[in-house]
């Protein structure tokens, strides 16, 4: 008898969610969408880069504290990034510029890089969405975390201007619901 096997699967899981990722739509058919999986050694990692990033920011940041305990807690986490390489080409000025004048702005280095072409953002977000909708009808427990994006960017786990994480959990309790910052961390 094996009992309580939903932890050995879920690296499989989350090759599927990612598969949805992938397969979302993007603008002109263009795919800058780059895809992972943090392996368990590198959790830790992440979960402690989250809790430096709280303290250098400072004390409305500390939910990224509490954010690190998620992590923890995970069974996994998926990263989601773009890596912009160039506007699509429909000087539509939702970005602020038109293409050209976008691939000549000095880039903006801070918890991401910018600016990007809209598009290309909206693509992100679909392949987000696309990717939660897959653990959810997988019953997979996640939450979208920006979070934990903006410490894997500033690990180098994953290449790309703009990086979400997506922590998946199979507990018995949704751990991404009322959650609570950690007594000794605040």
């Amino acid at each position: 008898m094996k009992l309580n096997p939903e932890k050995e699967i879920i690296e499989d899981l989350a090759k599927q969610i990612l598969v949805c990722a992938r397969t979302a739509p993007k603008t002109k058919g263009e795919d800058d969408i780059i895809l992972g999986i943090v392996e368990e050694n590198e959790k830790e990692l992440l979960a402690k880069e989250m809790e430096k990033i709280a303290d250098e920011k400072g004390k409305t940041f500390q939910f990224f504290k509490r954010d690190a305990d998620n992590v923890r807690n995970s069974e996994a986490i998926i990263l989601i990034s773009i890596d912009f390489k160039k506007p699509i080409g429909l000087n539509c000025g939702a970005c602020g510029f038109t293409c050209d004048t976008l691939l000549k702005q000095e880039k903006q280095k801070l918890d991401y890089e910018g600016p990007l072409c809209a598009f290309k953002l909206i693509d992100l977000g679909i392949a987000i969405g696309s990717a939660v909708a897959k653990a959810k009808d997988l019953c997979v427990d996640n939450r979208v975390m920006y979070t934990i994006g903006v410490a894997a960017k500033r690990l180098g786990l994953i290449p790309g201007q703009v990086v979400i994480g997506i922590p998946l959990s199979v507990k018995g309790k949704n751990i991404f619901f009322d959650r609570k910052y950690p007594k000794d961390k605040k």
